[in-house]
């Protein structure tokens, strides 16, 4: 077994498929005796078609899977009849069956990528109560793992099955102690209670008086004191990013893209949508969904736009269209050209449009040339994240009365930056970060630590996937070489207190970790990171 070759996913594929119920009867026919042989020697669950499968693949192999379903009747109900009796209070419980991993691997990582990936996916969904039927075999393991035994045994032959159920909320005590297990040894804190530092693009670390602003009594959004910090917050901004008007609104980044994505719609022109990456490629989504008319220039997630291309490409839009793109492409840590492409794109009479959200408090950002851009509280610019910013080149903008208010920058606009209800405290605190910080000294300070760690890996076992000048600083990607997995490498960190990223499904596929300095870590904090995953 290659380490480096183990990844996590929901099952999607009709050759996963096929390979689940070849495990399936592997395991629940000729190993635990529950079903009847057949010739075919596949089995197909009987909820095949409600069931959502987590996977473990060792390449093209999948060597591990997990199945979910929270439809009812679950299986269980079949077997006791009065299930809801035996089971704690509960609002949105799931039935978790099928679990089987191939022996060769059962020694492994492969039990905790499984139990990690289906508590996320609990998170995900809402469920309060995981609902197993645990074979005798294995008792004492699920015992210790914190699943709780209800109700007589169900099954027949030497195919009996304990029911039990853990909450999701115990996620920390069930993971750790399957750590633990992997590791032959008890720890005595889980991750739950142990100190984090964080290493993530967000949330980031804020300090003590964005702290003490978030800690506030809440007050009215349509007080003269909350129009006030508002106004503070959004010359802020524009000073920042050298942007002449902005709009600071209650969502995410997402929801701040969806309102630039209406922006460009109105326009009856295509445009294009430039590609190297997650988010360049969610960009590519989000006009797709507002219905908009557009082309993709795309290329490999890591490389960096040759401008000939981008020219080329422009040239196909007609007058009066425009463009989008990503600045800094998270998932990558590439810098896109932001100045080079806005000229090019005015010189043809194209809108522009950029996502700088991991971008801004950064690395200098200029929009004095860009149309529409859009950032969020958190991130570089150290506040709590829950804010959507939407810098806009015009004072004025016609409403778009055929969409919903809330996503109609037109409208934000006529209401001074208050259409709904806002939190005073995201904002105050946004307000304040943006006072307290020296953001060309933190430029400084971020560019510094990107270069020792840089220096520090080289000719370590990761590979830096964005190298030379279009290399943003605040975000660095690995790519694991010598039979590292990225995975099973951010789990030890986190044991050792270290918070970096690699749950994305965009990272797990890859393969990938990355390292985020906007919380600007001490070298010290990296130092240890550094030999952490030199060890």
């Amino acid at each position: 077994m290659n380490v480096a070759d183990l990844i996590c996913k929901v099952a999607d594929t009709p050759e996963e498929i096929e390979q689940i119920h070849r495990l399936n009867y592997r395991t629940f026919v000729e190993e635990i005796p529950q079903h009847a042989p057949n010739e075919e020697r596949r089995l197909v669950d009987k909820f095949h078609n409600e069931n959502a499968y987590l996977v473990i693949k060792d390449g093209d192999r999948v060597v591990g899977m997990f199945a979910m379903r929270d439809k009812r009747p679950f299986s269980l109900d079949g077997k006791l009849p009065d299930l809801n009796v035996h089971l704690p209070k509960c609002e949105h419980p799931v039935e978790a069956r099928l679990l089987a991993v191939e022996p060769e691997y059962r020694s492994g990582p492969v039990l905790r990528m499984l139990m990690d990936n289906a508590f996320e996916q609990a998170h995900i969904h809402g469920w309060d109560l995981v609902v197993i039927s645990g074979t005798t075999r294995q008792l004492r393991l699920y015992r210790h793992l914190g699943f709780e035994p209800f109700g007589p045994l169900v099954g027949k032959g030497d195919a009996l099955f304990q029911p039990m159920f853990v909450r999701p909320k115990r996620v920390g005590t069930v993971l750790t102690t399957l750590s633990d297990i992997n590791k032959g040894k008890k720890k005595e804190e889980t991750a739950l209670h142990r100190k984090t530092i964080s290493l993530l693009p967000g949330p980031v670390t804020v300090s003590s008086r964005v702290l003490a602003a978030m800690s506030v009594q809440p007050f009215s959004h349509r007080s003269a004191l909350f129009h006030d910090i508002l106004d503070e917050a959004r010359r802020g901004l524009c000073r920042l990013a050298g942007a002449q008007n902005c709009q600071i609104i209650p969502g995410s980044g997402t929801l701040a893209n969806d309102i630039v994505a209406l922006q460009l719609g109105r326009r009856s022109t295509p445009g294009l949508v430039l590609v190297n990456g997650e988010f360049g490629k969610r960009l590519a989504g989000q006009a797709k969904r507002a219905g908009m008319q557009f082309k993709t220039l795309e290329i490999a997630w890591g490389q960096q736009f040759k401008l000939e291309a981008i020219r080329d490409a422009l040239d196909t839009v007609p007058v009066g269209g425009w463009v989008w793109w990503v600045y800094h492409e998270t998932s990558t840590g590439i810098l896109n050209p932001l100045h080079e492409i806005a000229e090019m794109a005015l010189e043809r009479q194209l809108t522009t449009a950029v996502d700088v959200i991991s971008a801004l408090g950064n690395v200098p950002v200029d929009l004095g040339r860009i149309e529409l851009a859009t950032a969020v509280s958190g991130k570089g610019l150290c506040g709590y994240p829950g804010l959507g910013v939407v810098f806009h080149r015009e004072a004025q903008i016609e409403q778009l009365l055929d969409v919903p208010s809330y996503l109609d920058l037109g409208y934000w606009i006529t209401q001074n930056g208050v259409g709904f209800t806002h939190s005073s405290n995201l904002v105050s605190a946004l307000a304040t970060s943006l006072a307290e910080q020296d953001f060309s000294a933190r430029f400084e300070v971020i560019a510094a630590l990107n270069r020792f760690l840089r220096d520090s890996l080289a000719g370590s076992r990761f590979e830096i996937l964005a190298e030379g000048p279009h290399a943003c600083p605040a975000v660095m990607t690995l790519v694991p070489r010598g039979g590292k997995n990225a995975w099973e490498t951010g789990l030890e960190l986190e044991e050792a207190g270290y918070v970096l990223s690699y749950r994305s499904n965009y990272l797990r596929e890859r393969n990938w970790l990355q390292i985020s300095l906007m919380s600007a870590p001490s070298k010290e904090t990296l130092g240890e990171v550094i030999a952490l995953l030199k060890a």
